[in-house]
């Protein structure tokens, strides 16, 4: 059975539900972070269940999501109420079809399905289109899957577009297999598992109660126990088990496991475990680990199931120091990035796959918990006791940028790794590091540097005063020693970022589109990573210890070094999927199973922890093997400060809260003799008394005695792309510049957001400490942050980014290559987000030692000609190289303007401004009145740099001139990159080649011809294949036009061989179509079909390279008149251009997107600059571009140098005023009249409580205002609309159309659904011509009649005009030529009467169909078309609510007026008639027991139904008591029904409920089906069987069909039958005998049903009535029924007859034989004796 719903559910979720990483690297969804704190929802649509298991059902659908729970109807095609609530985000979707029975919901669960919310986000487009879920029954884990469920889930973020997948290949959806709801790489036949969690133990839980507690504890009962009751709680697929609870232990011990049964692989990803502190009030999470299934397993060949450990996790959470109210308690829920060390679990995990055949399995899916095996007894190498000493040392050389709201208290920083601390927790170890002496002395940890009091940077930061004297720190810890662990992921860490690298290098190439030879470069970058890096030779010990992963390690790291070779041969294509490869990689890399925890470095103000920094500890573990050792072990790093948990997110978390350069170093204590061997040289080391003389002690301290002085140079160029910090959507930027413990300024400018600053900045004296050479090699980092200076209060913050100088040594020349430096850009961030580019250089000089010192610097070349004060500018050599150019700007006009302050735009101007200089528009007298410019161009003269890349931005400005000479800021927008701006001269070479090959295709070679001539002949001979009311071209969408008399002879000639019913082999003659029936429907049916195959020709066809020709073309239905036209539009270029593919020949005519998108927004040649105003908004209240716009600016600029070209300027009617817009219209107001078409719309969203609504449309154009209500369409979410609207409209004032699809309801306003909105302008002045498209044929009369005013041969000599170019030239024979290219084509057409006319409008319409290919001035025209639309709402922004098909038609009223709007009103559905005849059935299977002999028998009845459910159904009278499973019935059905012949669907008008306002209009299949019953008196009916026919496309037409055994196989996978064939009218009737009767359930033959169906027209069944059953008209005579079929008591002795003589009559006869027997013998026996006596006395 199929269950249509059609659902639609929308769940916003919380956005404390978006859960990080137990690990706390924060690796949600990819791109999650940009929610913010908006609430992401998840939209669900049920659409169909098929397949359910189960007989004559009433199935319901219960979505679930977290604690949620929504469910469908239970009705066929009804929706559920458009909801609108919470539930969690990273919790489970749980779909479940339940088999109810009642309304109260109960009933039994049919399959249930269960997914990650996440996963759903990581698909493309974040959603499931149109996919099938496979419905498994949870509770018996034996059974097969249960059906099928399908459904759109889709995730919605702010800001996100959900894009709906245009509905062209609705065929491909019925393929479930190919269309299932599963991620890629998850097979479809998924198994079930078991999942063993086992839970052994846990280490360094931190304290969670007070010490005052404890004492209140210790004085009550007297004993000091831990204060923790720890367990561990897993979550996994919506099931949660939890272990026992540890009373007071710091060091719990469980060994148990936690057992979960779920499919495999699972749709849920990852595994929860949580460590809980247990509380009579409330549980705590002390910390949250998440173990992600795709890192512990691999699916390849030489894959592995999920396994994982024993191994121990980190867990990282809050700080340790407990209080009653813990402000980052969700950091121990997992929720966001650990700022602490909680706890560490030793945990495994292992996947077994269970064998369901298996009887003694346990079925249930409940979780289990039970007793595990140590893990001492497991694996003797994880002992907890072979633990390793490790050394990890720490120097501070810098700390700078010290948030100023600090305060000045003294502060010092502290380093912990794992609960290893100096104080506070490390009594917990029994062998702490107080009491033990060694070799060293003894080597107690020093964890924190001594406190020191801040001075002061400038007004935003401190800095800590080291000097010379940097302070160090060490700590000694004890772990299991796993570092091949870390070593393998370092490896892996290596490999993907030379690759980024590398990649990243190419997409900067094809940036700077210097694409020479990138391929080369490319491969030398990346191919650094040599195979000899990946770790082969490891011990097998090595390996043990590695776990089960790092043996794949490598295979990853070959797969990317194999990739490589395949990115350099096409890097354009491969780049955007090897982005998904590096994060292949980033997830290979991190591993899984933990060993050392991180090191988190603590910034202390007065004891208060303030700022954290957290680093891994594999990238400062050291290794002897370069590849093997952390990038940053032995460097120095630069680490920055950020607040802990919330505080560090959003603006808060934006300000550094510290800068430091640190130095670190872990390893093997037994290998700590070079712990300081990659700090700067030239330092004494500073060790505590005891240590003095033992060389490998560490110091406490290094005091430098070598330094060396700098002079840095900032040379600030510009900035770019800056945020709008100010309300009135730009900024006053200003640059800060630190370097070490200095900071400069640069001036402030403003009212810009790309400010060109050209100011050299100067640090004297920079101090650093070490040897010259290293700082050469190494600079320290220069940070550069942005802010808005604003007159009151703080400046703002807009961005950060950072820098490293170019060293230039004392005993090194100032010369190239090295110096001076060339400008760059410097990426600008701000939060996560960028903001805006810096172009600057930086340059570090060392002062040289003697008596010149800074003298003998290299000087600063300054422009002469500048005089700006004390502000230094760029020098020469380093500031861009200029030339002259001259930038021409076109004004159009403005539109939508908002009001500025409450006060409406009257009289707006447009600044232009670029590089300084800059041009003011005309001013707009009333903006009202006429929104358009009086003076079209205007130009300035400005110096840019040489190189495009540094081109400054170009600002648009709008201002108000408002009374007393105050000007009001509008909105601006600034155009980032001029170069789609830049005149280009056309190549002179080009040309002359050109003109030589234009002159070849003049004349086409004989080759050409015969290409042609191959062509004709085809399509003659075979046109005839094609042709039925419902066509399907697949080269192009060509209109059906009528047919000559010629071609219905050949067409009649034409038989086709079939039997209909009785017909046997008689020859059926395929009809003509007439030209009554088609009509522009006829078009656009076959524009859709076109669309499907186009759309299946590119899948299958994306791989094949070449253009071979297909050995059979598919051909087009065209009138013979036409055939001349088509071969001149259709294959002309195969003639005269042979080199072209020859694909898509002409466009088609249903676009499934905007007509916008395909025409490039028509902006050839008028361009829209949305105007923005108003702040970014920062990441709590993100206000999306389209709230910021505050109007348009309508025009364009061209960029030159100058002078201009002189083909241009001497160009004939060159006019000097219009610079390089020579030949643009005038931009006066003009009347047009708007002809609007509105065909359908298409999966709209449910707007009423009953998951339906009731849509009209609504028009709006300037103040014309049009509501179609009377006309709405009642309960349709897939209405069509067929409606044309004439609008007389004004541009520009009236040129936005708006069109709205409402929601009609009876009481209260109408709602809306959604709206498009189409700027008619752009259309109306494109050189596309989309005023009106170019239909493919010319015809004068006709459904396809020619709609232009102007025909096409006006309309080529205007464009011909307008383009300057030379033609058209009309010649003899059906020749025309345009510019260098020659036309053929047909120089006839039929008028109404059949009469020829010579014509040479087909001749004009080929070159209009081939304009593009006219040189200079050609372009694509736009076709005649019907557009696809989305609907939006702008109260549920980002998601698609629909989509309408429409098009417009404007035609200036200065013209010819056109001609009448085609019709396009819906089809009206034709009335048919249905009549089957149930003749017989047999073998029917027998049901009933009879109660006195025990006789199988069964009382058939056969119930018919060719609409919906059941709502028509007919049932026959009941054969009683068959013995033998045959029934004779004679019974007619008569089916009325009205179909519609082009969508192929019964069309059903009825209320849906009595309470219903009106009727609904449902489209369903047409489904004629047969079930067999046996009738029961007391209880229900039994179902025995069923049986299906079904129209459809694909299938055999039923006309061809012959009687007999028309063997089907098993339902639900048959292939139905057609019921409709296409051609309806030869059909007269025919006959199946035998018809299988199949079972849903178990596909078994279940009886045979012999039919006879007659399908006639409504006109036809008046002429030949026929009576219902067996009545009149046309009787059928009575079945001759066996008399058993009658009841016992009504005819009893006929029935003890009819039992007699048929089933015991051999039985009877043998008894009567044994009787007779028995009688003979007991007589002989009695009178034996007597007999005897007479005999021997002879009486």
């Amino acid at each position: 059975p199929r269950f249509d719903f059609d659902h639609g559910f929308l769940l916003p979720l919380p956005r404390s539900k978006l859960g990080g990483t137990g690990d706390g690297s924060l690796e949600l969804v990819p791109g999650l972070r940009k929610f913010g704190n908006s609430s992401p929802q998840v939209s669900i649509t049920i659409i169909e269940a098929r397949q359910l298991v189960g007989l004559n059902m009433d199935p319901v659908v219960c979505v679930e999501v977290g604690e949620e729970k929504k469910y469908t109807s239970m009705k066929e095609s009804t929706n559920c109420p458009y909801y609108n609530e919470v539930g969690p985000w990273f919790s489970l979707l749980d779909f479940q079809v339940i088999h109810s029975k009642n309304l109260l919901r109960s009933g039994t669960l049919v399959g249930s399905f269960k997914m990650d919310v996440g996963t759903v986000y990581t698909q493309p487009e974040h959603q499931f289109y149109h996919k099938w879920a496979i419905l498994s029954d949870p509770e018996d884990l034996t059974a097969s899957l249960k059906g099928y469920l399908k459904c759109d889930i889709a995730v919605v973020g702010k800001g996100d577009n959900i894009k709906t997948p245009h509905k062209a290949n609705e065929t491909d959806e019925d393929d479930i297999e190919g269309n299932l709801l599963l991620p890629d790489g998850v097979p479809p036949e998924r198994q079930w598992a078991r999942f063993y969690i086992k839970i052994y133990r846990a280490e360094g839980l931190p304290r969670m109660n007070t010490s005052i507690m404890a004492n209140v504890k210790k004085a009550l009962i007297g004993e000091n126990k831990d204060l923790v009751d720890p367990y561990v709680q897993v979550a996994f697929a919506g099931q949660k088990g939890k272990t026992s609870i540890q009373k007071s232990s710091y060091e719990p011990l469980w060994n148990e496991q936690i057992i979960f049964t779920e499919m495999f692989p699972p749709l849920c990803r990852r595994i929860k475990i949580q460590i809980r502190d247990s509380d009579k009030v409330n549980d705590v999470a002390i910390g949250t680990h998440f173990i992600d299934l795709r890192k512990v397993s691999n699916e390849g060949d030489k894959g592995f199931l999920p396994t994982f450990g024993p191994a121990w996790v980190n867990m990282y959470g809050s700080t340790r120091n407990y209080t009653l109210m813990d402000e980052h308690q969700e950091l121990n829920e997992g929720l966001g990035e650990g700022v602490s060390f909680r706890a560490r679990l030793l945990l495994g995990l292992a996947v077994e796959i269970l064998d369901t055949t298996n009887p003694e399995i346990n079925s249930s899916t409940e979780v289990q918990v039970e007793q595990a095996t140590a893990v001492a007894d497991v694996s003797p190498p994880c002992d907890p006791t072979a633990m390793e000493e490790f050394f990890l040392f720490g120097a501070f050389l810098e700390a700078t940028m010290i948030d100023r709201k600090i305060g000045d208290k003294p502060i010092n920083f502290e380093v912990t790794i794992g609960w290893f601390v100096l104080g506070g927790e490390s009594e917990l170890l029994q062998n702490s590091s107080d009491d033990e002496g060694g070799e060293d002395g003894e080597l107690v940890s020093v964890s924190s540097s001594q406190p020191m009091k801040p001075l002061v940077t400038d007004r935003n930061y401190f800095h800590l005063p080291y000097l010379e004297k940097k302070p160090c720190i060490y700590i000694r810890s004890w772990w299991q020693d796993q570092r091949r662990r870390l070593y393998n992921a370092n490896i892996m860490d290596k490999i993907a970022d030379k690759l980024e690298e590398g990649l990243n290098d190419v997409q900067e190439m094809i940036k700077t589109e210097n694409l020479l030879c990138p391929n080369l470069h490319f491969f030398k970058t990346v191919t650094n990573i040599t195979p000899s890096s990946f770790p082969d030779g490891l011990s097998s010990e090595q390996l043990f210890w590695s776990g089960n992963l790092s043996n794949n390690s490598s295979a990853p790291s070959l797969a990317i070094f194999h990739g490589i070779c395949w990115i350099c041969l096409q890097p354009h294509q491969r780049l955007s999927g090897w982005s998904w490869s590096t994060d292949r990689a980033l997830l290979w890399h991190s591993q899984p199973q933990h060993t050392i925890p991180d090191v988190f470095i603590w910034m202390m103000s007065n004891n208060k922890r303030i700022a954290y920094a957290r680093i891994p500890s594999k990238d400062i573990l050291y290794s002897i093997v370069d590849e093997e050792m952390g990038k940053d072990c032995a460097k120095v790093k630069t680490v920055f400060l950020k607040h802990p948990g919330k505080r560090g997110f959003g603006p808060a978390g934006w300000t550094v809260q510290a800068k430091m350069e640190i130095y670190l170093w872990l390893g093997l204590n037994k290998q700590r003799k070079d712990f300081l061997s990659g700090l700067p040289c030239g330092f004494e080391e500073k060790k505590v008394p005891r240590g003095q003389n033992l060389p490998s002690f560490p110091p406490i301290s290094l005091l430098y005695t070598k330094k060396q002085v700098f002079q840095l140079r900032a040379h600030m160029y510009q900035a770019r792309s800056l945020f709008a910090a100010d309300s009135s959507g730009l900024s006053d930027p200003f640059a800060r510049v630190f370097f070490i413990s200095q900071s400069q300024c640069t001036e402030v400018l403003n009212e810009t957001l790309c400010p060109t600053w050209d100011q050299l900045l100067v640090f004297d004296n920079v101090e650093l400490y070490g040897e010259a050479h290293e700082m050469r090699d190494d600079p320290p980092i220069i940070v550069i942050e942005i802010y808005d200076q604003d007159t009151v209060g703080k400046a703002d913050f807009m961005g950060r980014t950072f820098a490293k100088p170019v060293v230039k040594m004392s005993d090194e020349q100032y010369c190239p290559p090295r110096f001076p430096p060339q400008l760059e850009y410097y990426q600008i961030y701000r939060g996560n987000a960028t903001a805006g580019d810096l172009l600057a250089a930086f340059e570090l000089l060392q002062v040289p030692i003697g008596p010149g010192g800074k003298s003998d610097l290299p000087p600063i070349d300054g422009p002469t000609d500048m005089d700006r004060g004390p502000i230094l500018p760029v020098p020469l050599g380093i500031r861009p190289v200029l030339s002259r150019y001259r930038v021409e700007i076109l004004f159009w006009g403005l539109r939508d303007l908002k009001r500025v302050n409450l006060a409406q735009v009257d009289r707006p101007r447009v600044d232009i401004e670029c590089a300084g200089k800059g041009v003011q528009s005309a001013l707009i007298q009333n903006y009202k009145k006429n929104p358009n410019f009086s003076t079209l161009v205007k130009w300035f003269e400005v110096d840019l740099p040489e190189n495009e890349l540094l081109h400054p931005p170009l600002n648009i400005r709008v201002v108000d001139c408002r009374a007393f000479g105050r000007y009001t800021l509008v909105g601006s927008h600034t155009v980032s990159s001029l170069r789609k701006f830049i005149y280009r001269p056309p190549d002179k070479k080009a040309q002359v080649c050109g003109c030589k090959r234009e002159k070849v295709h003049e004349t086409p070679e004989p080759g050409g011809f015969s290409l042609l001539t191959c062509f004709t002949l085809h399509l003659f001979t075979s046109i005839s294949d094609s042709l039925s009311p419902d066509p399907s071209p697949s080269l192009s969408v060509l209109p059906l036009s009528l047919q000559t008399e010629e071609e219905k002879e050949k067409k009649k000639k034409k038989k086709k061989g079939g039997g209909g019913g009785g017909g046997g082999g008689e020859e059926v003659e395929e009809e003509e179509p007439d030209e009554s029936m088609l009509d522009w429907w006829s078009k656009y049916f076959a524009s859709i079909e076109t669309m499907k195959e186009v759309g299946e020709e590119q899948q299958s066809g994306a791989s094949r390279a070449d253009y071979s020709l297909p050995a059979r073309p598919p051909l087009i239905p065209v009138p013979s008149k036409a055939l001349g036209l088509l071969l001149t539009t259709s294959f002309a270029h195969l003639c005269f251009y042979p080199e072209f593919p020859p694909f898509n020949f002409l466009p088609p005519q249903v676009y499934n997107k905007e007509l916008e998108a395909e025409f490039d927004n028509f902006e050839d040649w008028l361009h829209t600059f949305n105007l923005l105003r108003g702040k970014i908004g920062d990441n709590d209240d993100n206000a999306t571009e389209e709230e910021r716009i505050v109007g348009r600016f309508k025009g364009s600029m061209c960029v030159y140098k100058v002078p201009l070209p002189d083909d241009i300027a001497k160009e004939a009617g060159y006019d000097p005023t219009f610079g390089m817009f020579q030949g643009i219209p005038s931009n006066d107001p003009i009347n047009v009249l708007v002809r609007v078409y509105i065909v359908r719309a298409t999966d709209l969203h449910p707007a009423d409580i009953n998951g339906k609504a009731d849509p009209y449309i609504a028009i709006k154009l300037g103040k014309t205002d049009i509501k179609d209500k009377e006309n709405y369409i009642s309960k349709q979410l897939n209405p069509v609309f067929g409606k044309s609207f004439d609008i007389e409209a004004t541009f520009p004032m009236e040129s936005m159309l708006t069109v709205a699809i409402y929601d009609w309801d009876l009481v209260g306003t109408d709602d809306l659904i959604g709206e498009t909105k189409i700027d008619l302008e752009n259309r109306f002045y494109s050189k596309h011509r989309a005023t009106c498209g170019v239909s493919q044929t010319y015809s004068i009369h006709g459904y396809n009649t020619w709609r232009d005013p102007m025909k096409p041969s006006q309309i080529l000599s205007k464009l011909c005009k307008e383009g300057k170019v030379d033609g058209p030239h009309f010649g003899p024979g059906g020749r025309v030529k345009v510019a260098n290219r020659v036309f053929t084509g047909p120089t006839e057409i039929e008028d109404e009467n059949e009469d020829e006319a010579p014509t040479d409008e087909h001749l004009a319409l080929a070159v209009l169909r081939h304009w593009e290919d006219i040189p200079r001035a050609g372009c694509h025209l736009v076709p005649e078309h019907v557009e696809t639309r989305p609907l939006l709402n702008p109260d549920k922004p980002g998601i698609e609510q629909g989509r309408l098909e429409m098009w417009v038609d404007m035609f200036p009223m200065d013209m010819p007026a056109p001609g009448p709007a085609i019709d396009i009103s819906p089809r009206k559905p034709k009335k048919y008639e249905l009549r089957v005849i149930v003749w017989n059935t047999d073998e029917v299977i027998l049901e009933d027991d009879d109660y006195f002999t025990g006789e199988k028998s069964s009382d058939i009845f056969v119930r018919g139904w060719l609409k919906g459910q059941q709502e028509d159904k007919q049932d026959t009278d009941v054969h009683y008591h068959s013995l033998t499973g045959e029934g004779n019935f004679n019974w007619r059905y008569i089916f009325p029904f009205d179909y519609l012949m082009a969508e192929e669907k019964i069309v059903i008008s009825k209320k849906e409920s009595m309470f219903s306002w009106d009727e609904t209009e449902y489209k369903i299949p047409a489904r004629l089906t047969l079930q067999v019953w046996d009738a029961d008196h007391f209880s229900a009916d039994d179902f025995l069987g069923t049986w299906r026919v079904q129209s459809n496309p694909q299938t055999p037409q039923a006309a061809g069909l012959s009687p007999g055994d028309c063997t089907l196989c098993g339902y639900p996978a048959s292939p139905h039958t057609a019921l409709f064939p296409r051609d309806l009218s030869g059909l007269e009737g025919w006959r199946w005998e035998h018809i299988p009767a199949l079972s849903t359930a178990l596909c078994s033959l279940q009886g045979k049903v012999e039919a006879e169906l007659h399908l006639l027209t409504a006109e036809e069944a008046e002429k030949s009535p026929a009576g219902l059953a067996r009545n009149e008209p046309d009787p059928l005579e009575k079945p001759n029924r066996p008399d058993t079929s009658f009841i016992w008591f009504l005819n009893p002795l006929k029935s003890i007859k009819y039992l007699i003589c048929t089933r015991y009559k051999w039985l009877i006869i043998k008894i009567v034989l044994a009787l007779l027997l028995l009688i003979m013998v007991a007589l002989f026996l009695y009178s034996m004796p007597g007999y005897m006596v007479k005999k021997l006395l002879g009486a």
